[in-house]
């Protein structure tokens, strides 16, 4: 049933970071309806689109007072709203805080913008990368010599974004259910990557971390925190920070004995980068990967999005699913009231009846709403 089972949110869909977080939520036990542009009499196909799993989609024209007034009614059965339209949107079309709020006063009011509610940028067009640009989290991303490496859309979208909004709203539950009082969460992916970057903030107070690119500790700078090309044009992956992990390295490289720098001696790790290339170019990623696993040396084979699946640690631990396409299974887990993966993704709209009823919205109503133009 999973640690939010009881839980009711409405989520105005959007793309990326706001379904994402929806998706975990759902994961998680909450009973989530998925409102957005759709056909309601959509056969429940499934979609490629696994950030939409676990809850039911349903047709609602926001731009209809049908559809507006549906959203209303449902409201007053939530404890949360989630919406990531540009700021003033959810508004123009009657759905914004102040009437939500009117119509539930404990209800959560979350929003997910990539420049938040307020500021020089608020209402200008953004993406994960433009985001992560202007808080400083991608000017770190690279090599020594070369322009900033974009994280996928894993800091901004995902981490500085899905990941805070959820969070967010769980704080924001737990004060309503302790206050009776419902808040908005402005949650920004530019805020939320900011703070990602707290700890390399730290290094830089204290003069540890230079500013520049690729000469730090956790940023390709060093040897012993790096990613090695092997003989089969494969990766390596190696954090051995500590010194006994260091040591280990060592030990699996055939360098023990060996005269070597000390190994926090910053002007020598160019000349260790490339001693230590060498050496892994010897071998293919599989070779090494074998060498060192039974030893302590934080070194990993460099895995492809669908070779992690079939890693035998991810096997055993069931961290991607087993039957239907292959995705992630919920995180994290819980001892007592785990998550699971609900219904797969299906077509926009396909769950319009289904989901109304199961909100207690009933089978007249639906009939009315649908002759309204509330779907659509």
């Amino acid at each position: 049933m999973g640690p939010l089972h009881g839980l009711k949110v409405i989520e105005l869909a959007g793309i990326g970071p706001a379904p994402y977080a929806c998706m975990l939520l759902a994961d998680l036990g909450a009973d989530v309806l998925r409102l957005e542009r759709g056909n309601a009499d959509a056969p429940p196909t499934e979609s490629w689109d696994l950030l939409n799993r676990s809850r039911p989609s349903v047709a609602v024209d926001l731009k209809s007072p049908a559809g507006r007034d549906l959203v209303l009614e449902l409201i007053e059965r939530a404890d949360v709203l989630i919406e990531g339209f540009r700021p003033g949107v959810a508004e123009r079309l009657g759905v914004g805080p102040d009437e939500v709020l009117a119509r539930n006063p404990r209800l959560v009011y979350a929003r997910m913008t990539g420049y938040g509610q307020e500021g020089d940028l608020a209402l200008r067009a953004g993406h994960d990368i433009n985001y992560v640009a202007l808080s400083g989290a991608l000017w770190p991303i690279g090599r020594r010599g070369e322009r900033p490496v974009p994280p996928l859309n894993l800091v901004g979208d995902f981490g500085g974004g899905s990941l805070f909004l959820a969070f967010g709203v769980v704080a924001a539950l737990l004060h309503a259910r302790a206050s009776g009082e419902g808040q908005v969460v402005d949650a920004a992916m530019i805020d939320g990557s900011a703070s990602l970057t707290t700890m390399t903030h730290g290094f830089m107070n204290s003069g540890y971390w230079l500013a520049e690119r690729g000469v730090n500790l956790l940023d390709s700078g060093a040897h012993f925190y790096e990613v090695y090309e092997t003989s089969d044009q494969r990766y390596v992956a190696v954090g051995a920070i500590e010194p006994q992990f260091y040591a280990e390295l060592l030990d699996g490289l055939n360098l023990v004995g060996d005269e070597l720098p000390p190994q926090m001696d910053r002007e020598q790790w160019p000349l260790m980068k490339e001693r230590f290339s060498a050496i892994f170019a010897t071998r293919t990623r599989d070779e090494w990967a074998a060498i060192f696993a039974d030893r302590d040396a934080c070194v990993s084979p460099v895995l492809s999005p669908r070779e992690a699946a079939s890693h035998p640690h991810n096997v055993a631990r069931q961290v991607f699913t087993t039957e239907g396409p292959l995705a992630p299974q919920p995180a994290p887990r819980f001892s007592k009231t785990p998550g699971a993966i609900g219904t797969p993704p299906r077509a926009a709209g396909s769950g319009t009846r289904e989901g109304l009823l199961s909100w207690g919205i009933s089978e007249s109503r639906v009939d009315e709403l649908r002759a309204n133009g509330a779907f659509g």
